[in-house]
């Protein structure tokens, strides 16, 4: 019976049985190409891989029989998750024929298919794999690179990648692929090998046997093998070796097995990077044959490679596998647009390697692979290798590449070689396992011999390489291992399913509803046996186990209570299934802890092996327990406990730590059916034969026995405890006491268990495991389970200390006496005492409490790994309150001692992993300091509130103090700790890829519904409007704005119909009245831009809606359609192709560049209709302008050039530019010279390509290479600017526009160099423009095109002078840029206006105004902002006979020609305005704005003047508007109520002499106004400066088609100087925009010093680079800080993603929205008494001034007075003003901890105090209050804190201190007297004198000095002798009466 009975005991019960079917199977019928596999049923295959996946899917029928195995398989892994949390699923790949089905799913979670891919060919192999996709090849860098994840599906002729994001790869395989394995690193394949390899002619030497691909689209490469050899020296070779086969690989640690056929052994190989000098080795030509005939011989495996192979080779050929369909080579298939390989495939060698001998004699150094060092491998083939066996080397294509390899195996074991070795004795799984202690084992199965051989290896201490141990066979059929438990499973020949760990046996497994093949399979044959049979047969177990049986077959209960029962029930039972016969076949597809199992019939079944324990302490004890016990008796331990947990029918989750105490102290020797109170333990019934509870006897009347039973139970100690027992006086049963007397004869140690002599090990780390639990509030329970284990073994290891320690902390389950175990003398020498045991207990209370009084501490003692809590809490102590900054950044503290049995180099890595304290956060205070180390240890908000409230306290306060003042850069993890939202959620969206961020949810409008979706888009519905009515929320300006930049709807054609006129004339007055309207609304989009500038995100499936330019006219009354096509006025042609282009343009640049777009769309908007391709190109412009054009495809760009549509080239040309500005682009740059006769080669062709595009094309090489100083580009770009006229009429109409583009294009090459501009000197750069400026004679044409210039033009007479009227303006501004900052002085003055009467007359007065602005802006620091210096840059001759216009008769003068000083005089002062303009670009600078203000008005009264005439009417409107933009340049993007007025007005003048180009300057200085809605400004970098220069070039057009001295579509180029600047507060809370205060530094200047400035944001801020930090100021709002002196990246990053910075209410304030002026926040309230303000504050008030969900319920349900309140008013009074003080001091966090002590202080009043802690905790949160370190704090920040400002403390420390007294005075001196003497004790004061003892740190009485007690006579005496004692004098006082024998204790 034993046998049978030791069967049952170690049996190991398997968890959820079910039928299991891969899910792909049932999906694959359904999947629309099933219909080729409906012909069958599927068989499962047993192999895991198909090796022969050619054969056509459907033969005839013996075919489908023939391979009916082989056309199925799958695999199985571990559900990953994408986000890194842990999932607990499986996923399952499926392969047939053509279909690879990837579903995911367990029985939890449904299974549902992920993917499903279907391929050409039968799929031979699918496998997961993840490719690294890094630049960087080193090995380091391995950890921080992504991975792209991907499924790989193997073909006969190539692998198709899939990865999850949706990319999809195909490589062509350049050979036949026997295998794919993925590794760490990528793919490695292993080519098939035909026997008939080796040709029989010449010797060669063989092709490589292994490649490994690394990416999708890297070549496929040979592998590299390094072996040693016998003299030491190991070679290097690629691996040839046909017959060694891989039969494992994994990739962490990355290895590989392989198994070498002929010699029948298994090799284990490291897999890694090829080092540099391997890859040199391999790749070099052989030096032996010095001839040079072996040339190229290295490159001929690359030329094989990469050969096109015809074919048509001879059967004998090694090369009959390489099929042509495969020959491409891979990088011709791949596009090359992605490879990183090195280079693009070589034609050349793919031409000329046409023979496939070529690439046979392939490296020539290679010798054979030795594959053991003691065994030269016998010669296979009789072939000399000798290096220069052939000289085919001489005609291989010379240029092929070599492929360089990339992995390289590298030998690290083979096995023992035995004399006899079985021919197929290859491994058919192998698999890597870990034991319960974590040593690992690689096992492989070698099924021929039915052995599982387990080897075992360890890292060597340096990490770097893998020692392997020695060989153990285990006799298996099948295995698999079990990762979860770290066990694995064995299929021995019996049939028995065996559970190993390492290779130490655990039991057997038990399936409920299998039938244990013990009974079954005694005989083959199935017959009815009799119970006898099945119970003798022989169990090999005690053979196996050797020396460990004694260990596995010892029961834990000595013995089997009716034994007799429950055998016969078992085997009954069993008995149902013995004529089925089924038995398990093979086990597969081990995921977790489930495994697959395979029976004979077919079928299969997963099971699910039970864990090593569920209860989260029962876990933490094992841990702690196989942490120091030696590794062997941990094995021994788990596996007995492991036997005893999943016996079947094993104990549920509650019974558990009962069944884990009884294990336990059986292994220790105890007999737990004697100890009083495991006797009684209820396992809830559990009918487990291993541990029988004792079973009541079924009789009806009861027994005394039940009555015990009772009182000894939990039940009992519960209700004892419980708070009705104390209210009803029930005092504890004497009976039990008496009871337990009894017992405590006879009960001794048995000394020869297990764990006998690690007892005070296993209690120390238990002890430790114990205060690990204080400082988890949620394991309450444990803590008392475990409190009863470790009073039991302290008593019987005889620790008084220990015993004293429980009894403080847990009054009411320590009993001072108790049962002891008696251990018998002799044996306690056996005990093992280790070194780090103390008889002091360690407590991690009174280590907090020492340090915060200052006292000293000797380490205290952590297990790694499992007392994190406790190691976490000692060091921020150790940080805060002793302030050692050390502490948390050396590895080892001192504040630690680190418990281990040797030193496990494991650990201490992991250690400092987890432990780097990253430098890189700016840490300024200790609690930052602290905040940011316990973030990179992991810690969280969820930990801080399980910790106790008073050891959470410190770090609460550090808390407090940052969350203060926090730096603006910490990572989102510290943010969340310090519960700043605001800041964690910006630190969130910085993360985020940019357009993925939820704030362009925060900031995008709808579009408003109702009236404006009917009508027609304005192009202005996007803008949003929550913002905008933040920044302008007194008036409706923008609404007007809006109207007047809307061309979409008819204009108003208002004329009276005189009486003289005609019904025909008057239909041409409204007409020619419309007309005139028009060229108003057609300059209207350029504004319109620039006001909805980036504020939209297309969506990508929809085009981008243009609005459309509206032309007619609607006159009143009638509102009939006035329209231009009536054919009664002569109408421009073409009058509207450049309106539309802007309308375009304005379109196009509503999208933001953070939206994702990409060329397929940019390409659908293309218009079905040729009159919308002026719409188009220029949004084609737009897209360039903001970032996207970059995207559109080559081709596309090529395409739209090809069309020849003149507006189109433009467009793309000067958009293409200013997409890759200042990159110097090459492919740009051919781009554009196609475009500019200048940089073509002179002998090229002349294309016909008009002049716009001309000039678009210079100004974009001028934005291509802006600020480079590109001297090629130079010289050209100066010789334009003066290029002559040519013979047959070309270049000469507008030639103006461009001499000024190319003057533009050489400033803005030359952008700001000055003087410095390098290896121009011989140019003469400023003398030529000054040349072009002033005129003279032309100089001779110098380089290649002065061919071109030899005869002059026949129509332009010019002579050999300069044409200043058109080089000039180029000229002069190609000198400002080029000095633009610079002050120099030289060239500035030759700008200087002329001062006599006769220079004048020889300047063109527009002139004047270009050279005073470039004059201005070379001498920028001199540009000041008032009339003052505007008037200083008129010469004196103006200024003395300049008159003033609003005079009515003119002086008359003889010499003097009024007209031209009056001319100059406003050109000059519209100059300096503009200069003006310039310099404040963007800064909103009041005296800017005043001064611009002022002369904008003069010139409005000269123009209504009477003599305005004398200068002008179009002069005097060019400066007004020149006035203008200079205007809406400083105040940009503010929407100033005063410049909107001046342009409201110019917009209403359409007659006179308002053409369209004053409509447009007008227009634009309304649009930069409202620059993006109010989110953008200018910037006035250099860069911007220039663009601004391009786009507002004073010279307007005259009508809609003029061209002529300015390329109308460079007005757009502003985009590139405007700047997102808009600091938008978003409330964190609510996620919507709100106004906050703002503090912005200005650094100090040459003009100002350092100052501050308040705005309310939102707001535009100044220029960054001015500013030196940013604040969000309180009171109401959290303060925020953003410090521009370490970089401005943080605000830029911030600023372009709408500039939206989160910020976060403070509790009892207000916005400024619902209170503006800050007369309600609950501060306000605030009254000269504080009580009563507490009393006055309402709780329904609560909700206005907090958000936190939990504040508002406790405010509903516990501060809420209700009828009848009586006694419990006062609860509700504390309750409020405890709420009302955590609100307004904004700790929230602080009211559990309130509510906390007030509750323990009631209960110590009620003395009901049963555990201690609550009052530990109070006490350590007075102590912080009077630590130095805190009293330091507060001297420096007297205002702040947690319960600063609270009279709580003083109430709660009195409150205690009455408390006790009196309890002392009731008779408690007695009980304390008795307890320092050592009397027994009354069982009433028990939990009393704890309290009194932990409150008063009264020390144990074997502290007290040794002279004893009654000894000293006067307080004096004992104030000394308990100096050392380090107790508190207050608790002295009150021990001082029972000390001097005086009754009466002096209370003070």
């Amino acid at each position: 019976m034993s046998n049978f009975y030791e069967e049952r005991a170690t049996m190991i019960a398997a968890r959820d049985l079910q039928e299991f079917v891969p899910f792909g199977r049932d999906h694959c019928k359904h999947h629309p190409n099933a219909l080729n596999l409906q012909l069958r049923q599927l068989q499962p295959a047993s192999e895991l891989w198909s090796s022969d996946g050619a054969a056509g899917l459907v033969g005839s029928l013996q075919e489908v029989t023939i391979h009916e195995k082989q056309k199925e398989s799958w695999q199985l892994r571990k559900g990953v998750s994408e986000i890194g949390e842990d999932v607990d699923y499986d996923e399952e790949l499926y392969v047939a024929g053509n279909m690879v089905i990837w579903s995911k799913g367990s029985k939890s979670q449904a299974l549902a298919v992920y993917k499903a891919f279907t391929v050409d060919s039968p799929v031979q192999q699918a496998l997961w794999c993840d490719f690294i996709i890094s630049q960087d090849k080193s090995e380091k860098a391995y950890s921080s690179n992504e991975v792209e994840k991907c499924i790989c599906i193997l073909q006969s002729s190539c692998i198709n990648m899939h990865s999850i994001e949706g990319k999809d790869y195909i490589a062509s395989l350049p050979f036949q692929v026997a295998n794919v394995w993925p590794t760490k690193y990528g793919l490695l394949f292993e080519r098939s090998t035909s026997s008939h390899e080796v040709p029989p002619g010449s010797p060669r030497e063989p092709l490589p046997t292994m490649f490994s691909m690394l990416h999708p689209l890297d070549e496929i490469t040979p592998l590299v093998c390094k072996s040693g050899s016998i003299f030491g020296s190991s070679r290097v070779q690629y691996v040839v070796d046909h017959a060694m086969k891989i039969v494992f690989l994994n990739a962490d640690p990355s290895i590989v097995m392989t198994y070498d056929a002929v010699q029948n052994v298994h090799s284990v190989w490291t897999l890694r990077r090829v080092k540099s000098e391997e890859e040199n080795v391999v790749l070099k030509f052989s030096e032996q044959g010095g001839t040079p005939q072996n040339v190229g011989t290295s490159s001929s495996l690359t030329a094989h490679l990469r050969s096109l192979s015809k074919g048509d080779s001879p059967v004998t050929s090694p090369f009959q596998n390489y099929s042509s369909i495969h020959s491409q080579s891979r990088s011709t298939s791949s596009p090359s647009l992605h490879s990183r390989s090195p280079s693009i495939s070589n034609m050349a060698a793919l031409s000329r390697a046409h023979s496939p001998a070529l690439g046979v004699h392939s490296f020539s150094g290679v010798q054979r692979f030795n594959i053991s060092s003691h065994n030269q491998s016998p010669k296979r083939h009789s072939i000399s290798h000798s290096p220069n066996s052939n000289s085919n080397g001489s005609f291989l294509a010379p240029e092929t590449e070599p492929i360089v390899p990339e992995l390289c195996i590298d030998h690290l074991w083979t096995e023992t070689m035995t004399n006899i070795r079985e021919k197929n004795s290859q491994a058919s799984k192998v698999f890597i396992t870990s034991d319960l202690c974590g040593q690992k084992f690689l096992c492989f199965l070698v099924e021929s011999q039915l052995q599982l051989r387990c080897v075992k290896f360890q890292e060597s201490n340096d990490k770097t390489q893998l020692i392997f141990g020695s060989v153990t066979n285990i006799p298996a059929k099948d295995a698999a291992p079990v990762e979860k438990i770290d066990t694995m499973l064995v299929l021995e020949g019996s049939g028995n399913l065996v559970l190993y760990t390492g290779v130490v046996r655990v039991g057997k497994v038990f399936i409920p509803g299998l039938p244990a093949p013990s009974l079954t399979m005694s005989n083959t044959m199935p017959r009815p046996s009799t119970p006898l049979d099945g119970v003798s047969t022989p169990k090999p177990l005690s053979k196996l186990l050797g020396s460990l049986d004694e260990v596995v077959l010892l029961s834990p209960v000595p013995e089997l209570r009716d034994s007799s029962k429950l055998h016969d029930s078992l085997y009954n039972e069993d008995c149902t299934f013995q004529q089925l016969g089924t038995y398990i076949h093979s086990i597969r597809d081990p995921v977790h802890n489930r495994v697959t199992l395979e029976l004979s019939n077919g079928s299969m079944v997963r099971i699910t092996i039970p864990e090593i324990a569920t209860s989260e302490l029962v876990q933490t004890c094992l841990q702690a327990i196989k942490c120091i016990l030696p590794k062997e008796i941990a094995v021994q331990m788990l596996v007995k406990w492991y036997n005893v947990h999943s016996a079947p029918g094993g104990p549920s989750y509650h019974s558990e730590w009962n069944l884990f105490v009884t294990c336990l102290m059986n292994m220790m020797g105890y007999n737990t059916d004697r100890l009083a109170w495991t006797k009684n333990f209820d396992f809830e019934g559990s009918l487990s034969p291993v541990i029988a509870p004792k079973k009541a006897r079924p009789s009806e009347t009861g027994s005394d026995d039940d009555w015990e039973y009772l009182l000894n139970s939990d039940y009992h100690q519960n209700v004892e405890s419980h708070l009705l027992n104390r209210s009803l006086c029930l005092s504890p049963s004497e009976a039990s006491q008496m009871k337990d007397e009894d017992f405590s004869q006879n009960l001794s140690l048995d000394s020869s268990t297990l764990l006998f002599t690690h007892i005070p090990a296993i209690f120390f780390v238990l002890h430790l495991v114990y205060e690990e639990l204080k400082l988890n509030t949620l394991m309450g329970e444990g803590i008392c389970s475990l409190v009863d284990l470790l009073v039991q073994l302290a008593r019987d290891l005889k620790l008084g200390p220990y015993v004293d320690h429980y009894y403080r902390d847990y009054p009411t389950l320590v009993r001072t006496t108790g049962q002891v175990c008696t251990i018998d003398p002799g044996q306690t020498g056996f005990m093992h005492h280790p070194s780090f045991f103390t008889s002091e207990p360690p407590s991690i209370y009174q280590w907090v409490s020492s340090c915060l009084k200052g006292e000293g501490m000797p380490p205290y003692p952590y297990l790694p790994g499992i007392c994190e809590r406790s190691k976490l809490v000692v060091l921020s102590i150790a940080l805060y309150i002793l302030g050692d900054e050390s502490s948390v950044s050396d590895e080892s503290s001192q504040y630690l001692t680190r418990i281990t049995i040797a030193p496990q180099k494991l650990q201490v890595e992991q250690e400092e992993n987890r432990f780097s304290f990253r430098h890189s956060t700016s840490v300024s205070s200790l609690a930052e300091r602290l905040v940011v180390w316990m973030t990179d240890v992991g810690f969280t908000l969820r930990d801080l509130e399980t910790l106790p409230f008073g050891i959470a306290l410190p770090i609460r306060d550090a808390i407090y103090h940052c969350r203060e003042q926090p730096a603006s850069d910490w990572p989102e993890a510290v943010c969340l700790l310090i519960g700043r939202q605001d800041l964690s959620k910006q630190a969130c969206e910085g993360n985020l890829p940019k357009g993925k961020s939820s704030v362009t949810q925060v900031l995008s409008s709808d579009v408003p519904s109702g009236t404006e979706t009917e009508e027609e888009d304005d192009g202005m519905n996007d803008m949003n409007h929550e913002v905008m009515s933040l920044i302008w929320s007194e008036d409706l300006r923008v609404q007007d704005v809006r109207r007047l930049l809307q061309s979409t709807h008819p204009v108003r054609v208002n004329v009276v119909q005189y009486p003289e006129l005609s019904d025909h004339e008057f239909i041409e007055e409204k007409e020619n009245r419309l007309l005139q309207l028009c060229q108003r609304t057609m300059a209207l989009p350029v504004g319109r831009g620039m006001f909805t500038l980036f504020s939209y995100h297309p969506v990508p499936t929809e085009p981008l809606p243009i609005p459309k330019l509206n032309l007619t006219g609607r006159a009143p009354p009638r509102n009939t359609t006035v329209d231009l096509n009536s054919g009664n006025i002569d109408v421009p042609p073409n009058m509207t192709s450049w309106a539309s282009f802007h309308n375009g343009v304005a379109a196009g640049l509503k999208i933001a560049p953070a939206s994702q777009i990409d060329s397929a769309w940019i390409v659908y908007n293309k218009p079905k209709h040729a009159e919308l391709a002026n719409e188009y190109a220029g949004f084609l412009m737009a897209l360039g302008l903001n970032g996207h054009l970059t995207k559109l495809a080559t081709l596309n760009i090529h395409d739209y050039l090809t069309k020849g549509h003149e507006m189109t080239s433009i467009g793309l040309l000067l958009g293409v530019s200013a997409a890759k500005l200042g990159t110097m682009d090459m492919s740009i740059t051919r781009l554009l010279s196609i475009h500019i006769p200048a940089l073509l080669p002179p002998t090229s062709t002349e294309l016909d390509v008009p002049h716009n595009v001309q000039v678009a094309a210079v100004v974009g090489i001028g934005l291509v290479y802006q600020g480079t100083a590109h001297r090629h580009t130079a010289e050209v770009l100066l010789a334009e600017i003066g290029r002559p006229p040519g013979p047959e009429m070309e270049y000469c109409t507008d030639r103006e526009s461009y001499s000024l583009a190319a003057g533009l294009a050489l400033g803005m090459v030359c952008l700001g160099h000055g003087s410095n501009l390098i290896g121009m000197s011989d140019l003469n750069v400023p003398e030529q423009l000054y040349q072009y400026m002033v005129g003279g004679h032309r100089r001779f044409q110098t380089g290649m095109h002065r061919e071109k210039h030899k005869s002059p033009s026949y129509q332009i007479k010019e002579g050999d002078t300069i044409n200043v009227d058109v080089t000039c303006p180029g000229a002069t501004l190609a000198l400002a840029m080029i000095y633009l900052k610079t002050n120099n002085r030289s060239i500035a003055d030759w700008l200087r206006a002329p001062d006599t009467m006769y220079l004048l007359d020889f300047v063109k007065p527009e002139f004047l105004l270009l050279r005073t602005l470039a004059r201005c802006l070379i001498l920028w620091d001199d540009i000041l902002p008032n009339s003052k210096w505007v008037d200083s840059n008129v010469p004196q001759i103006i200024r003395e006979n300049s008159i003033s216009l609003s005079e009515i008769e003119l002086p008359c003068s003889e010499d003097l020609n009024l007209e031209t000083l009056s001319q100059a005089h406003v050109y000059i002062i519209a100059g300096a305005c503009l200069s003006l303009g310039f310099r404040f670009a963007g800064s909103e600078n009041l005296s800017a704005f005043n001064c611009l203000h002022k002369f904008a008005k003069d010139f409005m009264t000269y123009l209504s003047a009477p003599n305005a005439s004398v200068t002008g009417p179009y002069n005097l409107e060019t400066c007004l508007s020149v006035v203008l933009l200079s205007l809406a340049m400083v105040m940009a993007g503010s929407g100033n109520l005063k410049v909107l007025q001046l342009c409201r007005f110019l917009h209403m003048k359409t007659g006179g002499e308002m053409n369209y180009g004053f409509h447009l300057a007008h227009h634009m200085a309304l649009g930069l106004l409202f620059l993006g809605g109010g989110r953008y400004s200018l910037s006035t970098s250099n860069s911007s400066i220039a663009a601004l220069l391009c786009a507002l070039y004073p010279h307007f057009p005259a009508h809609s088609t003029d061209n002529r001295y300015h390329l109308q579509a460079l007005r757009h180029l502003y985009v590139l100087a405007a700047e997102p600047r808009l600091l938008v507060p978003v409330d964190v809370d609510t996620n919507t925009p709100c106004y906050a205060l703002l503090e912005v530094t200005y650094k100090g200047t040459q003009w100002y010093e350092q100052t501050k400035e308040e705005l309310m944001a939102p707001t535009l801020l100044p220029e960054l680079h001015l500013l030196k930090q940013i604040k969000v100021k309180g009171p109401r709002y959290w303060e925020l800080l953003i410090d521009l002196s370490k970089g401005t990246q943080h605000l830029k990053s911030i600023l372009s993603k709408d500039g939206v910075l989160y910020v976060k209410l403070r509790a009892g304030q207000l916005s400024y929205k619902e209170d503006p002026m800050g007369w309600q926040s609950l501060l306000a309230q605030t009254v000269a008494n504080r009580n009563s303000e507490a009393r006055a504050f309402k709780p329904e008030t609560i909700s206005a001034f907090t958000s936190d969900p939990a504040l508002l319920s406790f405010a509903d349900y516990f501060c809420k007075p209700t009828v009848n309140m009586g006694q419990k008013q006062e609860i509700l009074d504390l309750f409020s003003s405890v709420l009302y003080e955590c609100v307004t001091q904004e700790t929230p966090e602080m009211l559990p901890a309130y509510i906390a002590m007030d509750q323990a202080i009631r209960r110590l009043g009620r003395r009901e105090m049963s555990e201690t802690s609550e009052l530990w905790q109070i006490k350590l949160v007075l102590e912080f209050f009077s630590s130095r370190s805190h009293q330091e704090r507060l001297q420096n920040h007297p205002k702040r804190g947690l319960f600063m400002n609270s009279e709580f403390l003083p109430v709660v420390k009195c409150t205690i201190d009455n408390t006790l007294d009196q309890w002392l005075q009731a008779g408690g001196d007695m009980c304390v007297h008795a307890y320092l003497s050592g009397q027994p004790l009354e069982e009433s004061q028990l939990s009393m004198l704890a309290c009194f003892l932990v409150y008063h740190s009264v020390p144990a009485p074997r502290h007290l000095p040794p002279i004893g007690l009654e000894g000293s006579t006067s307080f004096a005496e004992l104030l000394f002798k308990f100096k050392q004692l380090k107790m508190p004098v207050r608790a002295l006082l009150r021990l001082a009466p029972l000390l001097l024998g005086n009754p009466q204790p002096m209370v003070m």
